[in-house]
């Protein structure tokens, strides 16, 4: 059992490929050559200090962190996302992606907003141990669709005024998933925080199958020390009530009037106006903007014009070994 703790998600993502490298063994699920280690809990202390910022080794597409938190957070499984990350479409049945953790946590089977539950339960029972948010759908998930989730559920103790949040996933890609997870569950851990009153505790992650696929332990073995320095994300807590009207305008691009969600407005943006062609007015649109996304994507621009070989690919679990792409 793999066990490791770091008080952000950038060393913590360090600590974990390193620990991948070099005590994982070799196998080859689908044929694709992979480092693995079974049974691995990673703990990040500040779960806001959530942005992986590893460069130049590994840097984070951040306008896809905002917007996959967003499409998750919102309950969406539209293709809207395909703009932020045109790999997911590969693994479409029926023009949608089957695994979409968005309808499964705010809209199960249709009918039940599994957030707004644990929010009650929480609110109704402190000290309760039925704080669960199930993703994994047998019904589903054995039909052959091409996305399976990797993320089996989340469960969340409320002790001593903190609200500790416990993940468990089937399998997790520690290069180009991790980074992302990390960032996109941990907002989710901080808002329900805010919802029940309680302080923002310990996060905890884990895998039955934490690994590297083969062309990632070279640039995994790369990855800078020291580290740069430490990023803390702006506060997210915002009134249930206003949660998804908030979710909706930000979704658009649309500034809100909190400075962390307009952040995530400003990055959205950016982005879709890159994607379009209009790189002026994409940069121009985050230029005088100081939130850690916006200049993360400054930084992820300058990157794409000045040395894209630096860019690992948006995550997307491969298929076959020529989908394992840096």
């Amino acid at each position: 059992m793999l066990s490791l703790a770091a008080d952000e998600a950038t060393r913590l993502f360090a600590r974990t490929c390193a620990s991948v490298s070099r005590r994982g063994r070799d196998v080859a699920p689908r044929g694709m050559s992979t480092r693995e280690v079974l049974g691995a809990e990673l703990v990040l202390r500040n779960p806001r200090e959530r942005l992986v910022d590893a460069a130049p080794a590994r840097v984070l597409n951040p306008a896809f962190a905002a917007a996959e938190a967003l499409w998750i957070l919102s309950g969406s499984d539209g293709e809207w996302i395909f703009t932020f990350n045109e790999r997911l479409r590969r693994f479409t049945d029926y023009g949608r992606l089957q695994g979409a953790y968005g309808p499964r946590l705010r809209r199960w089977r249709g009918e039940v907003d599994q957030l707004d539950a644990v929010r009650r339960k929480l609110l109704s029972d402190p000290s309760t141990r039925q704080a669960v948010i199930t993703l994994f759908d047998p019904a589903t998930d054995f039909a052959g669709y091409r996305d399976v989730p990797c993320t089996l559920g989340y469960r969340f103790s409320l002790r001593d005024g903190a609200l500790h949040m416990f993940t468990s996933m089937r399998s997790q890609d520690a290069w180009l998933g991790l980074p992302y997870d990390l960032f996109t569950f941990t907002i989710l851990h901080e808002l329900l925080a805010g919802w029940v009153d309680a302080e923002l505790g310990e996060y905890h992650h884990a895998v039955d199958s934490l690994h590297l696929y083969e062309n990632h332990l070279r640039p995994a073995a790369g990855l800078p020390s020291p580290l740069g320095p430490r990023s803390v994300m702006p506060p997210l807590a915002v009134p249930w009530r206003d949660f998804d009207a908030l979710l909706t305008q930000v979704i658009a691009g649309e500034p809100v009037g909190h400075v962390g969600w307009d952040d995530f407005a400003v990055v959205v943006a950016s982005y879709r106006r890159w994607k379009s062609g209009n790189r002026d007015a994409a940069q121009a649109t985050i230029a005088n903007k100081s939130g850690p996304l916006a200049t993360a994507l400054r930084d992820w621009y300058a990157l794409l014009t000045d040395r894209p070989e630096t860019i690992a690919a948006a995550p997307a679990t491969p298929s076959s070994p020529k989908e394992v792409v840096a």
